[in-house]
């Protein structure tokens, strides 16, 4: 299994992936990382596992705002409702994609 170096505040990390997962799982890194230097311009450098779960938190938060959009689109709140909702749900994931690619 490939193992991939990412870096987070600062601190680099070795981490092993699934073959062909090296681009996503670096991606994915990097935007926690922004999340962490975010963080760390608000609050200050509180601590680097301190910085790392709030970024985690907040990114929870975006996820489970976008499983909650998902489940409303399930529960069949009609199709004008639905058509609202993917749209709002693509400007989402457009955006976090944009994030990912500058990261």
């Amino acid at each position: 299994m490939p193992v991939v170096k990412v870096s987070v505040n600062g601190q680099d990390y070795q981490v092993v992936c699934e073959e062909g997962q090296e681009t996503h799982l670096g991606n994915m890194a990097d935007y926690v990382d922004k999340r962490v230097a975010q963080l760390a311009e608000d609050v200050g450098q509180v601590g680097e596992a301190r910085l790392i779960l709030m970024a985690s938190l907040m990114i929870a938060d975006e996820l489970s705002d976008a499983i909650d959009e998902m489940d409303g689109l399930r529960s069949g709140t009609g199709a004008e409702d639905a058509s609202a909702t993917y749209e709002h749900l693509a400007s989402r994931i457009e955006s976090i994609a944009a994030r990912l690619e500058t990261a």
